[in-house]
């Protein structure tokens, strides 16, 4: 079982952007899909971004051209770039592998 821990979470200024981060304590092998969800009070959790060991990306159609998502196999880490971040982005952020091993979560707060 790998753990996966977030990090880079904050509060932040419409507009502004942030970097996540996803440490797994084991081998983030090749053939994992990762991923990135979201959870916003009160709301089901929601994909945000996922990666694939080809390197194909898919995103949510409300963060397409502001977040990507990176993977570097080497470090067992995984990214998420958020730029022109909103006030709907605010939301705990959840690094995944395979939608089975899940991370506890980092805070995103967007003020307006």
């Amino acid at each position: 079982q790998v753990q996966l821990v977030e990090s880079g979470g904050g509060l932040v200024q419409a507009g502004g952007s942030l970097r996540l981060s996803c440490a797994a304590s084991g081998s983030i092998l090749s053939s994992n899909v990762m991923g990135w969800y979201r959870q916003a009070p009160g709301k089901q959790r929601e994909l945000v971004a996922t990666i694939t060991s080809f390197g194909r990306t898919d995103y949510a159609d409300s963060v397409k051209g502001r977040f990507s998502i990176s993977r570097d196999t080497a470090k067992n880490t995984v990214y998420l770039q958020m730029t022109s971040l909103k006030p709907e982005d605010t939301a705990v952020y959840y690094c995944t592998r395979d939608v089975s091993d899940w991370g506890q979560g980092t805070q995103v707060t967007v003020s307006s």
